[in-house]
């Protein structure tokens, strides 16, 4: 009993504020990136205009609301019964990748690997196959990163690209629908290459869903999506699902990703202010006139695709490059998405002493796809 004290000692604090400052290092650099350039730009009532309420607003209706349907075990649920139909090693890893694309166009590209990482390790642990998780775990994240591509939800910079430039919902799904169709045929033969046909037994326990959580949850979800596509105002979304689910899951309500969030809200203050700093205005326009894909590309490899979305966005006009460019850039670098650093620390804790051999393949496939659909979309842009 003397020794449980010890949790109380500086150092376990010490390393809980070293394991926030590495699960939270987006966060951190946006904050640390708001408060630099608040010292160059002081703060005043522009800043006010900076802020994009109906993306935030939108971001936590759905976040809030896929919480309370993955805390009723919906998503596994689906996934299990989907994964269960196949018997063999190849089809239940495509299974997994193809359950984790289609998720990150429906729920966002870091809600879906929350959710399905898991019943990936899941499925090859218990058939004993790990020797496929890392491969496994890179398809999902490459899957979850460029799944989100085709819908305005999919992925959070999408989100706030369809809003701030107020982009027809057609022209948003043609504009993407490209690289899309091309990301699922090399995610495909990669895993047609990459994994044998072994045969392949899964536990499939049946996890009952409760009928009326079920229904009211996937309509506060429907009621997320109608938001999105502006059917009816964000203020609506923001007063029916937080009131609703303080009711029937409070925990969903403190499950949301707010270190999401506050990462837009800093970045929104980082590039409101460096818009307005005239050398920065000059080169970004500059070299934006240049290629817009290849500087959204390339900057996403840099700052992550979030924050270069809303930088870039002050210093262009064509969401159309930019667009393409920011979900491209999503694969590349392990901090070109955020989703990426979610897969890595879902690794790592399961893999601790397999970190570096991870990165390399990371790496390998990552930037595989970056520089093929680059390279495509440049020839389709001539």
């Amino acid at each position: 009993m003397q020794i449980a004290k010890r949790h109380f000692h500086f150092p376990v604090g010490e390393t809980k504020i070293t394991g926030f400052l590495k699960k939270n290092a987006v966060l951190c650099v946006a904050v640390a990136a708001a408060l630099i350039t608040s010292f160059i730009v002081p703060p005043d009532k522009e800043y006010l205009s900076y802020f994009d309420f109906k993306t935030l607003t939108c971001l936590f209706c759905v976040l809030a609301v896929v919480c309370a349907l993955k805390n009723i075990r919906f998503f596994t649920v689906l996934a299990e019964k989907i994964v269960a139909l196949f018997k063999n090693t190849r089809a239940s890893v495509l299974a997994l990748v193809y359950i984790t694309f289609i998720g990150s166009m429906l729920i966002a590209n870091d809600m879906a690997l929350l959710t399905f990482l898991p019943l990936g390790y899941f499925v090859l642990t218990s058939t004993d196959k790990q020797k496929y998780m890392a491969f496994t775990f890179i398809m999902q994240n490459i899957a979850a990163n460029l799944g989100g591509m085709l819908t305005p939800f999919g992925n959070p910079q999408n989100l706030y690209l369809y809003t701030k430039f107020n982009i027809p919902t057609g022209e948003f799904v043609l504009t993407m629908l490209p690289p899309f169709l091309i990301s699922i045929a090399i995610i495909t033969l990669s895993c047609l290459i990459f994994v044998k046909k072994e045969p392949l037994k899964i536990n499939n326990e049946q996890h009952p869903l409760p009928k009326a959580r079920t229904v009211i949850y996937a309509l506060l979800f429907t009621l997320s999506i109608v938001i999105v596509f502006r059917v009816i105002p964000y203020t609506v979304g923001l007063i029916v699902i937080p009131i609703t689910l303080s009711f029937m899951d409070r925990k969903a309500l403190k499950d949301v990703d707010y270190a999401l969030l506050f990462t837009f809200v800093a970045f929104f203050i980082f590039s409101g202010n460096m818009a307005r700093i005239p050398l920065v205005q000059r080169v970004f326009e500059k070299l934006l006139h240049k290629s817009t894909l290849l500087v959204s590309v390339l900057s996403c490899q840099v700052i992550s695709n979030v924050p270069s979305a809303i930088l870039l966005s002050q210093f262009t006009n064509n969401y159309t490059e930019l667009l393409l460019g920011v979900n491209i850039g999503g694969v590349g670098t392990l901090i070109s998405s955020l989703a990426s650093l979610i897969t890595f620390r879902e690794y790592t804790s399961h893999n601790p002493g397999k970190t570096k051999s991870y990165i390399l393949l990371f790496s390998a496939f990552n930037f595989g796809f970056l520089f093929l659909l680059t390279g495509i979309q440049l020839l389709i842009l001539l």
